[in-house]
């Protein structure tokens, strides 16, 4: 048996997660995932108005808020088969790709980049260099010699006082740390420009949302932004115009400086294309409907097992039995009363804490499985199943990242070189370029709506007497959300969250199959147990939010920061 590393917290996420990993001969050879919270806002809404539950779910978390809110509502309205104006559609659409943006930036440049760039060596680049090199990559109109000086003397003078502040605690100097300093400044001038933008497309869903982060547009049945473009104080052509100024900036920044940093930083990287694969069945679900009844999608997505992208099955619309009937949650492993494995519409959420057990239960995450197998969800899964599904714009964006590596690296890459934590940090900015370019479509679809009369925006839904049930999904930044509702006379009986972060960080099932996090972390080098970067880079790539995968927690006595190495 190899050492037991322990890390709690991982940082640079949301939530509290756990990953223990042993350590042989310089590789992981077996790996935990633990959720350490408990959420409990199913119980909370049992016996509520089901047209008031996306209030509570997107409070889940206060990352991944729109996600809950859009997911909550189309299950309520799955249950009472409600179709939904296209008008409501299309601002639904543009609010879910504006949070999309925003979380993919944040992802890349604030969460994930930490553990590649080395801040430290930017100290010492040669700010000339570095320019004319990012000028080769990209007509970015920000990368000058000015800017890039500018930021070199405000990191020297951070590392100056030794207080850097948001740059703290990085495993700066690390022998896996491979990036010259000149690409190591371009990384921290992008950075620094990354908040600017996260901001400005966060407004775009502030604008059409009331609000961010938790929205207060949402109904089921539509909408609440009432459409009159001659009225000031409803949506209107003058805030509409703000909106699309906001994708239109973003998406500059995102095509010229994202997607070419990525593939940039992953050309120095390229041994890890062969690390992180983990689970290689993907799961991934249609969205951005352009249609009432959800039935067409500009964004594809599907099933696709070992890996095999020709045999991707597609799921097709918001009342796929296909998805419906193939979703189970295990909580053999998990801090929950019973061994079972139920469908989520006859799930019970009732925690029952015992302690960490290696070989027992270790989690408050449940082990979702989709027709019995762990699933791999979020951007590598959507980009995947959109390629393999004939997507034009996903193709065109994974060729232009694949077109940067070679012309940095001067190798090539294959597709397949996707299934790996580099590929799910590549496949993130891919995803993000396509919703941008889909953002500003279905803008031009809803003002073009607006312009023929149509100012629909809402359908009342009425609750039946008796027992209905629905799930609505979604696909959000960390791959696919479902809810799933029982409703009796008008009121909610049951409710369960899948989401992203629960299939991938959830633990082993009753069959001592790992979870995608888990899987994926087997294998990975360790050059040092006591700074265990390489862990960090595969779990990080998944962009982790345990604060919605778990189902109030006790801080007391909680010591944070810790990274144990037993024999």
């Amino acid at each position: 048996m190899g050492k037991i590393v322990t890390i709690d917290p991982i940082t640079r996420i949301e939530g509290h997660l756990r990953i223990d990993i042993e350590v042989a001969n310089g590789k992981v050879t077996n790996a935990w995932s633990s959720g350490q919270m408990f959420r409990g806002i199913e119980l909370i809404l049992q016996g509520r108005d089901p047209r008031e539950a996306w209030m509570f779910t997107q409070r889940f978390c206060g990352v991944c808020t729109t996600v809950h809110a859009i997911a909550s509502v189309r299950a309520v309205e799955n249950a009472l088969k409600l179709d939904i104006p296209l008008n409501a559609q299309l601002i639904r659409n543009m609010i879910m790709s504006a949070h999309a943006i925003h979380d993919h930036i944040v992802h890349f440049y604030h969460l994930a980049a930490l553990d590649w760039v080395d801040i430290v060596s930017a100290t010492k680049a040669n700010v000339q260099a570095a320019a004319n090199l990012a000028q080769s990559l990209s007509p970015w109109y920000r990368n000058s010699v000015h800017e890039f000086r500018a930021v070199q003397e405000k990191v020297k003078a951070i590392a100056g006082t030794k207080q850097w502040g948001i740059f703290s605690n990085g495993y700066w100097g690390h022998k896996a740390m491979k990036l010259k300093p000149e690409v190591n400044l371009i990384a921290v001038v992008h950075y620094l420009q990354a908040l600017e933008y996260q901001r400005k497309i966060n407004d775009a869903v502030g604008l059409l949302g009331g609000k961010t982060p938790h929205i207060q547009n949402l109904a089921v049945g539509g909408v609440a932004n009432a459409i009159n473009l001659d009225d000031e104080t409803a949506l209107n052509m003058t805030r509409l115009l703000k909106v699309k100024n906001f994708f239109d900036e973003v998406r500059d920044f995102v095509n010229q400086v994202y997607l070419i940093d990525v593939a940039a930083v992953g050309s120095f990287y390229l041994d890890w294309a062969g690390h992180g694969a983990g689970v290689t069945n993907y799961l991934s679900v249609p969205e951005f409907p352009i249609d009432e009844k959800g039935t067409q999608f500009d964004a594809k997505g599907g099933v696709i097992f070992g890996g095999n992208l020709s045999k991707t099955k597609a799921i097709t619309s918001f009342n796929d039995p296909y998805f419906e009937d193939n979703v189970k949650e295990s909580i053999a492993r998990a801090w929950y009363d019973g061994d079972w494995s139920k469908h989520p519409y006859e799930e019970t959420t009732d925690p029952k804490y015992t302690k960490f057990d290696y070989d027992g239960k270790y989690s408050y995450v449940k082990a979702p499985r989709f027709q019995g197998k762990p699933m791999q969800v979020g951007p590598l899964a959507q980009v995947l199943g959109a390629y393999a599904l004939g997507d034009e714009r996903t193709k065109k964006y994974v060729h232009l990242a694949v077109d940067t590596i070679k012309s940095v690296s001067k190798k090539s890459v294959p597709l397949s070189a996707l299934n790996s934590t580099l590929g799910r940090i590549a496949a993130r900015a891919v995803r993000c370029a396509v919703i941008n370019d889909m953002a500003l479509k279905h803008w031009n679809m809803l003002v073009n709506n607006l312009g023929k009369g149509d100012t629909e925006y809402f359908n009342k839904p009425v609750f039946p007497k008796g027992e209905i049930q629905g799930f609505g999904f979604h696909e959000a930044p960390r791959g696919t959300l479902s809810h799933w509702v029982v409703i009796e006379d008008g009121k909610i009986k049951n409710y369960q969250a899948v989401v992203p972060s629960t299939w991938n960080a959830g633990p082993r099932d009753a069959d001592g199959n790992r979870g995608p996090y888990e899987e994926s972390l087997v294998g990975n080098p360790i050059a040092n147990i006591e700074k265990p970067l390489e862990a960090l880079r595969t779990v990080h790539s998944f962009d982790p939010c345990l604060a919605c995968a778990i189902h109030a927690f006790d801080p007391d006595g909680k010591e944070m920061g810790v990274i144990e190495v037993n024999v």
